[in-house]
């Protein structure tokens, strides 16, 4: 049994930062990419930031200079770094990993989703 467990969510004034955690816990043999994606009410799930279990990181064009995503390979966490947020930014916001199960199968999971509200 395999989880992702997020956290930092929250309420942010425009211009603020915030962090978010993914921390994957249970059986695996490893985390291969991870990233973060979300969703606003009434639109669709969109990606936001990706990385390799290597360090390689990826960025959606929305947000590239503003976030960064980050990975502790040891803790299996992972991280996304939120710097001068706007309105626009306010979403759910989703950790995907694709795990490779200890019989080496590669699957994709998802976290709950932790909401980001940035206030005007």
């Amino acid at each position: 049994q395999v989880q992702l467990v997020e956290s930092g969510g929250g309420l942010v004034q425009a211009g603020g930062s915030l962090r978010l955690s993914c921390a994957a816990s249970g059986s695996f043999f490893s985390l291969n990419d991870m990233g973060w994606y979300r969703q606003a009410p009434g639109k669709q799930r969109e990606f936001v930031a990706s990385i390799t279990s290597g360090g390689t990181t990826n960025y959606a064009d929305s947000v590239k200079g503003r976030f960064t995503i980050s990975r502790d390979n040891a803790a299996h966490t992972m991280y996304l770094q939120m710097n001068n947020l706007n309105p626009g930014d306010t979403a759910v916001y989703y950790c995907n990993a694709h795990v490779t199960a200890l019989s080496r199968s590669i699957y994709p999971m998802w976290g709950q989703g932790t909401q980001v509200t940035v206030s005007s």
